[in-house]
């Protein structure tokens, strides 16, 4: 590969969700333990799966991996992170402040803006601690999903520069208490990043149908013609980077013996050539569509991990219940969705809107300066401008937008397409943050209180569809997810296994063998984690528009 003949210090793997950024920055790191390299391989994904691709447990300390000699990983846990954070900011005051106002403290670091700067000051440290440098040869960083890694690549001079021109310090004893202390590393970290340049850039194409499986196959031709199309309609800034290229291969990505052969271009594995494989019987999107369609309403959630087809779900779900005639809004909190691109069209009773976070701050910066603003001298408009000026101020923005979407949901149905799994559990850590809060305040006042969590948890108002594909690792990921829900108190109400191959006729010997390997995933979905499953099966051509929506929702049974 292109990739590592000339390989940096550190190493950053990011790009849209499910393209399989784990899976090469897990395959790059044991490549280079080989050549005697000593390599840490970190995870700042808040769904992390690092500890699922190499089969033991890796967790919030670095851990030798013990199959790979040379290689150590951790997985920044936000909540772990958050924890400790909390802790020096409280500890030195407990037991010296009355309990109440400790308690107070701490309600007021419960918030996804406290796990954000967690997650970051652990990222930061990473990247300016000179004993790890010292220690292994290569940092090699396995990111979140699009949206939130350039979220977290622009911390260090949002944060620093916040410190920076703070005219009275981040004295509060919320989430930003800690900040000031940490103004030297974050300042370090501005300047690795700047002494990195993130201009040494490779794109990796990852998971390309080999021609000659799409020589007597109609569903791998058709799948191959895509490929190539969209390789030939790359952007400009794309096209001129240095390129390596990796074949789709029959097997998951889990375990020493697959991540290996997923840099091997010989690896192929045994292929089912010939024989029937029995079909799974299980519903089609449309009838799982219609337990909740008579309702008539309702907030309807997708969720789960990038690369799954959260989006195209949502707006096949949402076009079926307009061409029902239900009034729909179809909306998505992923700062990476493409909702026009996939509608490529109009459906009479279907709006679309996109909580945009940009514009969203700035909404609530306004309103907060002509509300509460109004009032101030000049001295404590600045003060007010200069705290709006935190990137805290995002989390709050996003949260209340959010909360104006769902509330629609009372009259008509809304789709709601959520950003992959750890930037969704953010939100609806804030979500939770704001129904504590509301609800202990409703309590000392003896009034009835209605939030956004309590809507969340009425499976009346609330249907939550947890996406997956039939492969190892995204099933395990929705399956904590699940787990995350239900200690929220939100019960997911079914389960879609999206693009599957096992009800799809193909003689392609690659295709068959992906296609027998989802037997098991789909077993264990239906045997031990969903309540009620639909199957939607891989299209030959990719389901854009309001036509191919719907014929997405009622393919199969």
């Amino acid at each position: 590969m292109l990739m590592l003949r000339q390989v940096s210090p550190f190493l950053f793997f990011t790009g849209k969700g499910g393209v399989g950024k784990t899976s090469l920055a897990c395959a790059t790191a044991i490549h280079l333990t080989a050549s005697g390299k000593r390599v840490l391989l970190v995870s700042t994904d808040p769904a992390s799966n690092v500890a699922q691709v190499f089969e033991q447990t890796i967790g919030h300390q670095i851990t030798p991996v013990t199959a790979v000699n040379g290689l150590s990983a951790l997985e920044v846990d936000p909540s772990a992170a958050a924890a400790a954070y909390r802790e020096r900011i409280v500890g030195p005051v407990r037991g010296i402040l009355p309990d109440d106002i400790v308690a107070g403290i701490e309600e007021q670091l419960s918030g996804a803006c406290t796990t954000e700067i967690a997650a970051f000051d652990e990222f930061t440290a990473l990247l300016t601690n000179q004993q790890l440098r010292d220690e292994y040869d290569h940092i090699v960083f396995d990111t979140a999903p699009t949206g939130h890694t350039l979220r977290m690549l622009q911390l260090p001079g949002a944060w620093s520069g916040y410190l920076d021109n703070s005219q009275h310090g981040a004295t509060c004893l919320g989430p930003l208490a800690g900040l000031e202390k940490q103004r030297s590393q974050y300042r370090a970290a501005v300047d690795e990043l700047a002494a990195i340049g993130l201009t040494q850039q490779y794109l990796v194409i990852n998971g390309l149908l080999p021609e000659q499986e799409a020589a007597h196959d109609m569903l791998a031709q058709a799948l191959y013609q895509r490929e190539q199309q969209a390789l030939q309609h790359l952007p400009d800034n794309l096209r001129a980077l240095p390129c390596d290229r990796l074949p789709l291969k029959p097997f998951n990505m889990v375990g020493l013996s697959a991540l290996r052969g997923l840099l091997d271009d010989s690896a192929t594995g045994a292929l089912v050539e010939s024989g029937e494989i029995p079909p799974v019987d299980l519903p089609s999107l449309s009838s799982l569509i219609d337990g909740f369609a008579s309702q008539g309403h309702g907030l309807i959630m997708l969720m789960g991990k990038g690369g799954v087809g959260k989006t195209t779900l949502a707006a096949a779900i949402a076009v079926e219940l307009a061409r029902r005639g239900y009034p729909v809004h179809l909306s998505t909190s992923d700062p990476a969705a493409h909702l026009a691109d996939t509608l490529d069209g109009s459906l009479d009773g279907l709006t679309v809107s996109r909580i945009d976070p940009l514009a969203e701050t700035e909404r609530y910066r306004q309103q907060v300066m002509a509300e509460q603003g109004k009032n101030l001298d000049e001295q404590g408009r600045a003060v007010l401008e200069e705290d709006l000026r935190s990137p805290c101020t995002e989390e709050i923005a996003v949260f209340q937008a959010f909360s104006r979407i769902i509330q629609d949901a009372g009259k008509q149905f809304v789709v709601m397409d959520t950003a992959p799994t750890g930037h969704t559990l953010l939100l609806l850590d804030a979500t939770g943050a704001y129904h504590r809060e509301i609800a202990r305040l409703a309590g000392e006042h003896g009034q009835p209180v209605l939030t956004p969590m309590m809507r969340l948890q009425d499976s009346e108002q609330t249907k939550v569809l947890i996406a997956t594909l039939a492969e190892t690792t995204p099933v395990l990921e929705a399956a904590h997810l699940q787990d995350d829900l239900r200690r929220a108190g939100i019960e997911p109400w079914g389960w879609v296994i999206n693009n599957s191959l096992i009800n799809t006729p193909t003689t392609s010997p690659l295709l068959r063998q992906r296609a027998e390997r989802e037997r098991s995933q789909i077993d264990a979905v239906c045997t031990h984690h969903a309540r009620r499953c639909a199957l939607v099966p891989l299209q030959a051509e990719e389901p854009v528009g309001v036509e191919r929506l719907l014929q997405l929702s009622t393919t199969g049974k």
